[in-house]
């Protein structure tokens, strides 16, 4: 491998280190080069669809506010696999607390004091789930003394 291969080389590696995922190498090349070209192609093709999804489910969890987005990527491993698995998990967690809140203040909403937030949550949401609970607790008895009220009236 020679210089000019070399500089290619160098120049598709710094192009994919500051974010450039449309470079590629000449993979018409025979023997160790046409090998670094399809294995450098292939590695630019898996970041790009690893960028390319989890954009997407950020985007649609996170301003698009559709819940349930999931990263698809095929066919990688590693520390690819954990971090699409960690970008699932964080969806899918925040999924299942935002329809929780949405199940117990629809409830709410609709006269049942019946229902509570059980979803495992911690930090603000934590501090969201308790004031709802205690918020429906509240109604719930403000309820049951205006019952007895009424029925001694």
């Amino acid at each position: 491998m020679g210089e000019p291969e070399l500089r290619q080389l160098l120049a598709g590696l710094t192009a994919v280190r500051d974010g450039d995922f449309g470079t590629r190498l000449p993979d018409e090349a025979d023997g160790l080069l046409g090998e670094i070209a399809t294995v450098f192609n292939g590695m630019v093709d898996q970041l790009s669809l690893f960028t390319s999804e989890v954009t997407r489910v950020a985007r649609e969890v996170g301003s698009e506010g559709r819940l349930g987005g999931q990263a698809r990527v095929p066919g990688i491993g590693g520390v690819w696999r954990d971090l699409t698995d960690s970008v699932n998990f964080m969806a899918g967690n925040l999924t299942d607390q935002v329809r929780s809140v949405a199940q117990v203040t629809t409830a709410v909403a609709k006269g049942d004091l019946s229902q509570k937030i059980t979803v495992d949550a911690r930090g603000e949401i934590l501090e969201l789930k308790n004031t709802i609970n205690t918020m429906v607790d509240q109604l719930s008895s403000f309820a049951d003394e205006v019952t007895r009220v009424a029925r001694e009236v």
